[in-house]
């Protein structure tokens, strides 16, 4: 029997600290070659683009894939759950809230290891489903006391500032220009979909931590070159995956301002083969492009507390 779970159910069962803690396992698993992942692929037509994820947990028991589809209208996902054991298809489950929570727990699990403990005041770069997500991630992980939220749209960052000061409790400021989100802050996410850098590295100042979400395409850049040279180190969550997507990183690397052997997966920053800080004044950046391992984990997770709790529908597929 292959179990169903819709939008609303994963909703219901799915936390950030449950992610968080799913994904920490994950990297630590990846960090010591523990998980198998294959980069994403896309499938474009003229009117719409299939987005295919895939790879296996074996700590978990599990392997799979996330498939979705984008479209002018908007995206649709799912992710495929399969036994290792034996192959069984397991579970099929709506996967747009499992996304926006696994990107968050991933940055979580990022700024764990490479902000500074102390830190408390955030900037946010985007205001959208994603950025939700980025601030109950890092919210999971640090005491977080005051965020600064900037978007194009005043009426928007309004509003999410508004909702994300009710969802976790603390100072949620708009801003209105670029700059300003960087001003006195720890910790800065940019989550967006633009595809020229958001702000200008030259603004950064020394301790903070960068979490960079939003571009995946190798024409997407929300981080100029400055930003990338002023680190003083720069993990993503494969580099197989960053070689394909991270736009931001090519420019650098074709200049020889920066070298592959010098960006470091998360998994070896999470088992201690390499620092994720070394100094209070370092400019630490992750690059987090979205990989496979991410979901299929999650999606285990949702899978065990469906089956405990008894929710989801159960679907009569047919052994061929």
């Amino acid at each position: 029997m292959v179990l169903f779970l819709r939008e609303d159910e994963v909703k219901e069962l799915l936390t950030m600290d449950d992610a968080v803690a799913v994904l920490e396992e994950t990297f630590r698993q990846q960090g010591t070659g523990g998980v198998i992942n294959h980069p994403r692929l896309r499938v474009k037509t003229g009117k719409s683009m299939l987005h295919y994820l895939a790879g296996a947990v074996p700590y978990l028991g599990v392997m799979g894939y996330k498939a979705y589809t984008s479209y002018r209208g908007g995206a649709t996902f799912r992710v495929f759950l399969h036994s290792i054991e034996n192959g069984e298809l397991l579970s099929i489950m709506e996967a747009d809230f499992l996304g926006m929570i696994r990107t968050g727990a991933a940055t979580a699990v990022a700024t764990k290891y490479m902000s500074k403990e102390a830190s408390t005041r955030v900037g946010i770069f985007g205001t959208g489903w994603q950025a939700r997500g980025q601030l109950m991630g890092v919210s999971a992980v640090r005491k977080v006391e005051r965020v600064k939220a900037y978007s194009r749209n005043p009426d928007n960052r309004a509003k999410f500032c508004k909702q994300m000061e009710d969802i976790l409790g603390v100072e949620i400021i708009p801003v209105e220009r670029p700059e300003d989100v960087l001003k006195d802050v720890d910790i800065i996410v940019t989550a967006t979909t633009s595809v020229e850098p958001v702000f200008r590295g030259e603004w950064l100042q020394g301790g903070v931590h960068i979490n960079a979400i939003g571009a995946n395409f190798l024409f997407k850049r929300e981080l100029d070159e400055e930003t990338i040279r002023r680190s003083d180190i720069v993990v993503v969550d494969s580099k197989e995956q960053a070689k394909l997507e991270a736009g931001e990183l090519l420019a650098p690397i074709d200049k020889g301002r920066i070298r592959w052997e010098e960006v470091y997966e998360l998994g070896e920053i999470v088992v201690g083969k390499v620092k994720g800080r070394i100094h209070e004044e370092d400019i630490t950046l992750f690059k987090s492009l979205g990989i496979a391992i991410e979901d299929i984990a999650v999606a285990a997770r949702v899978y065990e507390l469906a089956v405990a709790k008894g929710l989801g529908k159960k679907l009569e597929i047919p052994s061929i």
